[in-house]
């Protein structure tokens, strides 16, 4: 019998042709299986964390370079050590950066919502603002910054004192008032501590003399406005004068406000001329606790002056002193 013949072609399927053969089977082209795109997106991202992870140290570790905005850094956050900028010393500053830009970073300590506090590089932090203010430059409208640690803080303070004990003559005022601000940040337990420990390498007359004008720096520093002018034998005078007579100290600012001085002569000035007021009429002895009572101690007894110890102060005296027994 004749065989017909097809009058319509052959339907094509999607159906996958079924192949045998001695390698096995054989499936679509050449894609992965699933697993494959599992395990590279697994590298991927561990990859990912691990660059991210070594970024993240190196920021908080200070081995980052950060490129901060000027209005982002607390330049006040530490006091810097240097009262008086030497005009000649920022010219040569200024020069560098506008024809090298910055080599040195400043360095810096993170104080949250965007804020930085400024640790060291006060002379590069200001000499970048003034060419900010001067030239408007873009490129001068962020500073190069280190992020520090909190517990790196002391050693950034004792890193400054070295530097600047190398390459600049600090006045005693100066290093008195890096001590005294670096207990008042909380950096030292207290002032004689941060003596101390920052001006360890210094002999220990320099330490006393140091920690003397930390009495200076206390009770004058918001009235002085040139102290780095204040000569060592003029300072310990001062400091000997404050400690012996509370009322020297409040004379002192009165007459420094009064005075006004605009440079470190006219404020010397008064100073000496404080002086030479105490000791053409010294102080009456004792201490004045309230006005018109003066107190005097002496071994194994208490004195009560003046004109305003009368006999009610004396019964209020003698309630609080049996009050107290009990």
């Amino acid at each position: 019998m004749a065989k017909r013949k097809r009058l319509s072609p052959a339907t094509l399927t999607e159906a996958p042709l079924e192949t045998k053969a001695a390698l096995g089977w054989v499936g679509h082209g050449t894609r992965r299986p699933p697993i494959a795109d599992v395990t590279g997106d697994a590298a991927e991202q561990s990859a990912f964390e691990e660059v991210a992870g070594e970024l993240r140290r190196a920021r908080t570790e200070g081995r980052m370079v950060l490129s901060l905005p000027l209005e982002a850094i607390d330049a006040a956050h530490m006091i810097r050590d240097r009262v008086v900028l030497d005009a000649e010393e920022m010219a040569v500053l200024k020069d560098s950066l506008r024809a090298r830009g910055q080599q040195t970073p400043i360095e810096v300590l993170d104080l949250g919502q965007g804020r930085y506090g400024l640790i060291s590089g006060w002379r590069r932090l200001t000499a970048v603002q003034a060419l900010l203010q001067e030239t408007g430059e873009d490129r001068f409208k962020t500073i190069n910054a280190l992020l520090r640690a909190p517990q790196d803080v002391g050693a950034s303070y004792l890193a400054m004192v070295e530097e600047n004990e190398i390459r600049a003559d600090l006045s005693f005022y100066e290093r008195a008032r890096i001590a005294v601000q670096a207990a008042r940040a909380g950096v030292f337990s207290d002032t004689h501590t941060a003596v101390q420990s920052l001006f360890s390498a210094a002999r220990a007359p320099k330490r006393s003399k140091i920690m003397a004008f930390t009495h200076l720096v206390e009770k004058l520093d918001a009235d002085l406005r040139f102290p780095a002018a204040i000569p060592e034998k003029v300072g310990l005078a001062l400091v000997s004068a404050l400690q012996a007579d509370k009322r020297f100290g409040i004379h002192l600012t009165k007459a420094l406000r009064a005075a006004n001085p605009q440079d470190a002569t006219a404020e010397r000035k008064v100073l000496d001329a404080a002086l030479k007021a105490r000791t053409a009429t010294p102080p009456e002895p004792g201490e004045q606790i309230l006005p018109g009572v003066t107190l005097e101690e002496g071994r194994g007894r208490i004195t009560l002056k003046g004109a305003n110890v009368t006999p009610a102060l004396l019964a209020d005296l003698r309630l609080w002193l049996t009050q107290r027994e009990r």
